[in-house]
């Protein structure tokens, strides 16, 4: 099912209600048992804290932040849209967290006092983390200027990082401009 092999070991695949209330919370790499639409749903209850987006900190709704049945619900009823597409929402999850997965990053070392940006490669727990954050953040971004419930513009994304579609997909857009800041930096 899973075709990246470096995203093998820290993906979990269980079939089980995304629930394990906090269970893998405070141990060493407990995250990775934890069931990766679970993790999904984690990543949507995200609070207020800002993005930068072209320049401007844009600030997330903040609304579900506590209400895990409440995502629980959206990602559900995501899931039932891309079911009715046709398409095994597992498996389109899977495709779209393999393709928005960034390889590269850039982290700030300082030697004698001078600053630099460095080009570094990213754990595999890290690049499915920033995957799901983009994907996750590009679905409310786009909410704020639309009518459509969240749970039909979080499908959207899925099905469009899925399909490699840069031009719909927010997290594809985000990937190629953190690998190419990595690439300039090498």
């Amino acid at each position: 099912m899973i075709k990246d092999q470096s995203l093998v070991d820290v993906i979990d695949l269980t079939d089980r209600f995304p629930h394990t209330h906090g269970r893998h919370a405070n141990k060493y790499m407990g995250k990775i048992k934890v069931n990766i639409v679970e993790r999904l749903v984690n990543k949507l209850m995200r609070g207020g804290t800002g993005e930068k987006v072209s320049g401007k900190v844009i600030r997330t709704h903040g609304r579900l932040q506590g209400k895990k049945l409440k995502a629980i619900g959206i990602v559900r009823k995501a899931f039932d849209k891309i079911k009715a597409q046709k398409l095994d929402p597992k498996e389109t999850l899977i495709r779209a967290i393999e393709n928005a997965a960034p390889r590269e990053d850039i982290t700030k070392v300082e030697i004698a006092g001078v600053r630099y940006q460095l080009a570094v490669d990213i754990s595999s727990i890290r690049r499915v983390d920033v995957a799901l954050r983009n994907i996750v953040l590009g679905s409310i971004l786009k909410k704020r200027g639309s009518k459509k419930p969240l749970h039909e513009i979080l499908a959207e994304e899925i099905i469009a990082t899925a399909k490699e579609d840069i031009n719909a997909s927010y997290s594809l857009k985000k990937k190629d401009e953190i690998e190419r800041v990595a690439k300039s930096s090498r």
